[in-house]
């Protein structure tokens, strides 16, 4: 009976996926600032409300999470700090998301 893996960090080595997650993770942020900056310009030039707060949503949903990954369980990781602290940084990524997809949500119904 052979075993199989449950989940593909059983199959790759941690150290190659943890590197996979994180390209995946500023593609993303690189990607959603992108928008962000292209919808800022909509507003800029055509005064539009609704492209200001997709730009917000933008950078709320993904800009602000890679952040707070990167740089707070990073720090975190490097100095040792307790996992409450790690369990913050997540609370407010997760908040941040949220309330990126409301702006976002708000924009569409303007």
């Amino acid at each position: 009976m052979s075993v199989v893996p449950l989940y593909l960090g059983e199959v790759l080595a941690a150290d190659s996926f943890e590197a996979a997650l994180m390209v995946i993770q500023v593609i993303k942020a690189i990607v959603g600032i992108g928008i962000a900056i292209i919808a800022y310009r909509g507003y800029r030039d055509n005064q539009s409300r609704p492209m200001l707060f997709i730009a917000a949503g933008f950078v709320l949903v993904l800009g602000i999470p890679f952040v707070l990954y990167v740089g707070g369980i990073g720090i975190v990781a490097l100095v040792g700090l307790p996992a409450a602290v790690q369990a913050v940084v997540i609370v407010l990524a997760e908040v941040s998301q949220i309330a990126g997809l409301l702006a976002i949500l708000h924009a569409l119904r303007m």
